[in-house]
This record gives structure tokens, C-alpha cells and sequence, in this order.
């Protein structure tokens, strides 16, 4: 059995070690300013925070009035991080997000020139609301920015500032005047996280605090630098053969073809890239973590298997037909797939 699969495994030096325990410390900090202004809403929260110290872009899914953009601007004031808001129509031009070339008089020489003017992407956290409102093209002017953090504008390229974070968010409910994301925006998202009504004790709170005044003062227990710092912890820790075969067979078993479950042949049309190995295992790392743990087990990887998997696992025509969704074929894939037996 693995050192990884024991439980005993440790990160390679006592700095590593600190700093795990900070970033510990910084989730329970994070969570505890948001709760003077957030009512409820734990899974999402645990969700958003992944998100943000793997290094990540979620996209939220849920009814308006359900503090999408609270969350996510709150979030931002906690982290004292730069917030950038983008509403999305269907006249939004990738250059209202990228932001463009313009034409800049200078003062002292009189002389024209063309200046860069920076879009509202620059910045460090990101709010595309109703991303879905907007036609594909400017929809794919994200694309480059959530996954190379950079823009490219008129044949030159800028690089955005550390961290950066994309968070989209889509009202499932509203057809007219939307267009569904490409498989390869999607595809980008670490997470689709979906945001549900709250109970009726937690709805009443959230009533009886935000019709009094709300002033919060929030102490920014962590910083930009220290999350830049987390993403890079979570990519040293341990993981073990065997949980990482899982998350690769659990992602590979999700595609039509060869060999793959019955319900996936008759219900899927695409399956998850390696991108949601990807994230299954940077998921648990950062997961791990942040409950005490140096190592990555297998109950991680299938805690994250819904948010991962579920905006993944395209469905066709016979599955829509008899009703079944994207979560219920995930649930079919965590039973189809065995954990390993190895003492995880």
C-alpha cells in the first residue's frame, strides 16, 4: 500500500505544512465574514471557495432573487480583490469585455496615437451574469481569459493580474432571447454550481436582515497573495495511483462508446474531457486541505463528482425524452464505477 494510501503521507516541508493550516484557517475566516451577510447556502459556499483555491472558474445556475451576484461581490470584499461585474445581452461586443484599441491625444506633443483601453475582465474577480444572453462569439471572448488569463486585442497580448477568477452566472428557467453555452466553454467551468431555495427558517432570516440597514465591516483575513499561494500548495499534494485512476475512470466511463455502461449509450451524447479528471483531483486536493488532510482519498473525488461532472455529461435526445438528467446519470456513474478497495 502507497505512503498517499495510508493516511500518513506528509507535505514535503514544514512551510508547506503552515501553510496548509493557514489556508485552513483563511477558509473558516472567509466563511465566517460572509455569514454577516449571507444567510445559508453551505454547499455553495464550499463550492465557490474550491473554486478559488484551486485557481478555477465556476459557473452558478439558479432562479434570480437567490444572491448569485451578493455571493460572489461579497466574496470579492472579503478578499479586498478587484470586482468587475459584466451583464451580458445579446448587443454585448467581445470588445466591451476584452476592451479595445482607441484613438488618445497626447498633450504635450499633439500628436495621436492609439492607446489600449482594458475591458472590465481586467480585474480579479469576474461576474458574467446571464452569460447566456449573449451570442456565441462574445461568449468565446472569455474563453482565452479563463484559461490562459490573458487577452489578445489587435494582434498584442496582456497578460491579467493575479489571482483571476471567472464566476458566470444562468438562469435556468428563461429560454427566450438565450443561447446555449459551446461544449467548449462549458468545458472551461471547474464547477457548475447549482443554487437552490433556501429553507424557510433561512429565507426568514434573509428577509428580516435585508429589510433592516446593512452595513458590514469586513476584516480581510486573506489576500489576493495568499491565494495565489494556496493554488500553488494544492498542486504539491500527495495523490495516489489509485485515486487517480478513479477519477479517470469515472470520467472516461461517462463517454459513449466501447465497453461504457448501457445507460450511457442510450442516454449520453458527450462525455467529460480529461478537464474533469483534472478538476476531480484538484477539487479533492484543495478539499482535503481544507479539512486537516495532506492526501487526496477517494470520498473526495465523489464528493465532487455532481459539480464536476453534471455540466459535462451532455445528454440526447431519448434521455430528454424520458426525463432523466445530467444528475441522475451522474449517480448511475458513481454506482457504475467501483471505488478500489485499497483502505481509502
Amino acid at each position: 500500500m502507497a505512503a498517499e494510501e495510508t493516511g500518513t503521507v506528509h507535505l514535503e516541508s514544514e512551510d508547506d505544512v503552515a501553510l496548509a493550516d493557514r489556508m485552513k484557517e483563511g477558509r473558516e475566516q472567509i466563511i465566517r465574514e460572509l455569514r454577516k451577510l449571507i444567510v445559508g447556502q453551505d454547499q455553495v459556499i464550499e463550492e465557490v471557495l474550491l473554486t478559488l483555491f484551486v485557481g478555477g472558474n465556476s459557473l452558478l445556475v439558479g432562479v434570480p432573487g437567490l444572491a448569485k451576484t451578493l455571493l460572489i461581490h461579497s466574496i470579492a470584499q472579503v478578499l479586498d480583490l478587484e470586482f468587475s461585474r459584466i451583464q451580458f445581452t445579446p448587443d454585448l461586443m467581445p470588445s466591451d469585455i476584452t476592451g479595445t484599441d482607441i484613438i488618445q491625444e497626447d498633450p504635450k506633443t499633439g500628436r495621436r496615437e492609439m492607446v489600449f483601453a482594458p475591458g472590465p475582465v481586467f480585474s480579479n474577480i469576474v461576474l458574467a451574469d446571464e452569460i447566456n444572453r449573449t451570442p456565441p462569439k462574445t461568449q468565446a471572448a472569455l474563453l482565452e481569459a479563463m484559461q490562459e488569463h490573458r487577452v489578445s486585442v489587435q494582434g498584442r497580448t496582456y497578460t491579467l493580474d493575479e489571482p483571476f477568477y471567472v464566476f458566470a452566472t444562468q438562469n435556468p428557467i428563461e429560454l427566450e432571447g438565450t443561447y446555449p453555452l459551446p461544449e467548449a466553454q462549458l468545458d472551461r467551468f471547474m464547477f457548475q454550481i447549482i443554487i437552490d431555495h433556501m429553507s424557510r427558517d433561512e429565507e426568514l432570516e434573509v428577509v428580516r436582515t435585508t429589510t433592516a440597514i446593512q452595513e458590514p465591516d469586513f476584516q480581510h483575513a486573506v489576500t489576493g497573495k495568499d491565494l495565489v499561494a494556496f493554488q500553488k500548495l494544492v498542486r504539491r499534494v500527495p495523490v495516489s495511483d489509485s485515486v487517480l485512476d478513479y477519477a479517470v475512470n469515472l470520467t472516461r466511463t461517462s463517454r459513449p462508446g466501447d465497453g461504457c455502461p448501457d445507460f450511457v449509450k442510450k442516454w449520453v451524447a458527450y462525455g467529460a474531457s480529461v478537464r474533469a479528471a483534472q478538476y476531480l483531483v484538484l477539487g479533492g486536493k484543495a478539499r482535503a486541505i481544507t479539512r486537516g488532510r495532506y492526501h487526496v482519498t477517494f470520498e473526495d473525488v465523489r464528493a465532487l463528482a455532481h459539480p464536476v461532472l453534471r455540466h459535462r455529461v451532455l445528454t440526447n435526445f431519448h434521455a430528454e425524452s424520458e426525463g432523466r438528467t445530467p444528475a441522475e446519470l451522474v449517480d448511475m456513474l458513481l454506482d457504475a464505477v467501483p471505488v478500489p478497495s485499497s483502505g481509502m
